[in-house]
């Protein structure tokens, strides 16, 4: 039976994969930060799916040996900060940017999969548009990833989703929605025009449509070492 390790359990996506996994059947550890205000609260909410928790802090020889002694076949790595979160974090002179975030702690768990000795297959949420050379820091971040992943010698999957948002987020984001909303109606009319493969590719999404996505690359044996835009998302 598989075992997946979920890094980034408490966000948007991340509580979505958790409960397709489980839905699936899969032995699921959802990783929660130790110091978070709110761990016992995931704890009790992952548990009710049948999930284990893990409040390994990050730490790259801990989070090593915890992937040790968890052995999972996946890891999901669907870790991320927002502009919000990092002058936030600023505020209180605290570190959080795409830098030290979405490329530090993502690099940290990718160390720990290698070293670890489970060789699990590393299911990564990057972002569309990522290419070399983007002077864009959150695209940037990704990229660099992207290249370490490669050559990290693990089988992974990459996944490019447009803007993940929906009527579901927990966290109100009214600018966000209204920007999907607009794009997607735009979207929708180069549809009918002929462009579909351009509206599926960059179409918002919402956080469970993607889960189920990832959770389905995952356990597929054919989608090793495969790049997924957005109309493979669908």
């Amino acid at each position: 039976m598989p075992t997946a390790f979920v890094a980034g359990a408490t966000g948007y996506t991340g509580r979505e994969v958790v409960r397709a996994l489980r839905a699936a059947g899969v032995r699921t550890v959802a990783h929660v930060r130790p110091d978070s205000v709110h761990a016992g609260e995931w704890r009790a909410r992952f548990e009710a799916l049948g999930a284990e928790v893990d409040l390994t802090p990050w730490d790259g020889p801990a989070m090593a040996a915890a992937l040790a002694r968890v052995r999972p076949t996946i890891v999901f790595a669907l870790l991320g900060t927002t502009r919000r979160r990092a002058r936030a974090a600023a505020s209180h002179g605290a570190s959080e940017s795409y830098a030290s975030v979405d490329y530090g702690l993502t690099r940290l768990l990718l160390e720990a999969a290698v070293t670890s000795g489970a060789r699990p297959r590393f299911v990564y949420l990057s972002a569309a548009g990522v290419h070399e050379g983007t002077r864009n820091a959150y695209l940037a971040a990704r990229a660099r990833l992207e290249r370490d992943l490669r050559a990290s010698g693990l089988p992974f999957v990459v996944a490019r989703p447009p803007l993940v948002t929906g009527p579901d987020r927990e966290e109100p984001r009214p600018l966000e929605r209204a920007a999907a909303l607009v794009s997607d109606a735009a979207l929708s009319v180069a549809a009918l025009l002929g462009a579909r493969r351009l509206a599926a590719r960059w179409r918002s999404i919402t956080g469970a449509a993607l889960a189920a996505a990832l959770v389905r690359l995952a356990l597929d044996p054919g989608a090793e070492g495969r790049v997924v835009e957005g109309d493979g998302l669908r």
